[in-house]
This record gives structure tokens, sequence and C-alpha cells, in this order.
């Protein structure tokens, strides 16, 4: 009886979710090289699934302790943009479903442009709700980055089409009153708010690039305005914008 070909193998183990399933135990059997690598990439991808699964639940412990109080829309909060000399502050809110698993879910910082872009459509997919803050250069020069920071995340959990209960916030307290907490270095401990920061940084980004087509002499699709050499040579170059920060030191000496 002639065997399966391993470009079938292939394709049949990319459905395979455990290490038990009869098809992997009759596999173990077949001593072609081709079938046994096949096997170790299905048990590497088995054990990064499985560790991915463990970081989702430990990140989840937030949004389960809300659960168990009674509270079940629960917004994570977090902003992007604080550090750069031009563009808003960008803030999102994102209520996930408690059933929600996203694998991978991480501080949008430790992220790959690719991944936060695959995360970013999955969230949006699952996600009870999202909702949009954003804080231009202007404000930002009249009330201060932190400020602004506060009120980006304000208007993101005012934007969100449905009303949370209790928000998980990214090392910030809001004038809102709505049941609250401050999380230090929430967006790499609790999964909403990694997802917010997620949602938040592919907006952003994605703003820069547009501002990059109206000013293109700063780098912005590749810097998002944070203050590389290419974003400085600019500014040296040919001046501020009306998006640059006016309050932030660098910019102040080209006014």
């Amino acid at each position: 009886m002639a065997k399966e070909a391993i470009s079938m193998i292939k394709s049949r183990l990319l459905e395979v979710e455990s290490i038990e399933d009869p098809y992997v135990t009759q596999l173990q059997a077949d001593e072609r090289k081709g079938v046994q690598k096949l096997l170790l990439q299905l048990e590497k991808r088995l054990a990064k699934e499985q560790a991915l699964k463990k970081q989702f639940y430990s990140m989840q412990s937030f949004e389960r302790s809300c659960y168990k109080n009674g509270h079940h829309l629960v917004a994570g909060i977090d902003e992007v943009g604080r550090g750069p000399l031009a563009g808003p502050v960008v803030a999102a809110a994102v209520i996930l479903p408690e059933d929600s698993v996203i694998l991978g879910l991480n501080d949008s910082k430790q992220l790959s442009e690719k991944k936060r872009l695959a995360l970013a459509d999955e969230i949006r997919e699952q996600a009870v709700a999202v909702g949009i803050g954003e804080i231009s250069a202007e404000k930002i020069d009249q009330v201060n980055i932190y400020q602004a920071s506060k009120l980006a995340m304000t208007e993101a959990v005012e934007n969100l089409t449905m009303a949370p209960d209790h928000l998980l916030i990214d090392a910030m307290s809001l004038d809102l009153s709505i049941p609250q907490e401050k999380i230090i270095k929430g967006d790499a401990r609790s999964v909403s708010i990694a997802a917010a920061s997620i949602i938040a940084k592919v907006y952003r980004d994605h703003l820069m690039k547009e501002y990059h087509n109206q000013y293109p002499y700063y780098a912005f699709d590749r810097n998002a305005g944070y203050g590389t050499q290419a974003h400085l040579t600019g500014l040296a170059e040919h001046g501020i914008t009306s998006i640059h920060r006016k309050s932030y030191a660098p910019i102040k000496k080209y006014l």
C-alpha cells in the first residue's frame, strides 16, 4: 500500500491540535525523514501555542477578577505617542468578550509591525467595542503631554459604542465615575490593555504614514514622528510643520 504523500501529511498536520491525535500516533511509525521532520515541527508549534495560551490566561487575571465581582464590560485603555516630536497622542479603549482568546497579545512595542497588524484585525473581529481618542499636537502644547494623554484616554472611553462598567488603565487614573484600576505596565499584564495598546499603535502609525504624504521630508512613515536622524535632518532643512509639538525642546529652536 502506497504511503501518504509528505505534502498531504504537511497539510493535514496544520489541523492537528494535540500530540495525542491518533493521526500523529500513526505517523510516528513512518520512518521517512520528511515525516519525522514534520512531526518535530508539529511538536514545536504545539509547544509554542501552549505557551501562548498560558501567557494569555496569566494576562487575563485582572479581567477574571472583574468578572467575579460582577463587572462584565471591562475596558482596557492605553495610549501611544507621548514621546514623538510630531503628531497626536492616541489612546484606545477595548472591551473584549469574556470568552475571548487572542494568542500573542502583548505590549505593542514588543511586537513586530506584521504581528501588530494581524492582532489588530483579530482584536477588532472579537471585541465587543473599540473606541479611539486623538489629541492634536496643538492641544498637547496647550495642556502638556500628561494631560493630553488623559484627555485621549477619556475620549477613547467616550467613543466606545457600549458603555463599560469597569476600566483597566495603563498607569493612569481618569476623571470618570466608572470604577477603575490603574495597572503599572498594564500593556504587558492585562489582555484588555494590551489589546488597546495594539489598536492605538496601529491607528497612530497609519495616521503618521498619511502625514508623510503631506510632509515628505521627515520620514514620518518610518519614525512615526519620533526624533530620528532623518526627522532631525528634515527639521534642519525644512523647518517645522503644523503637526510638530512646539512645546518640545528640539522643536523650540525652530520657532
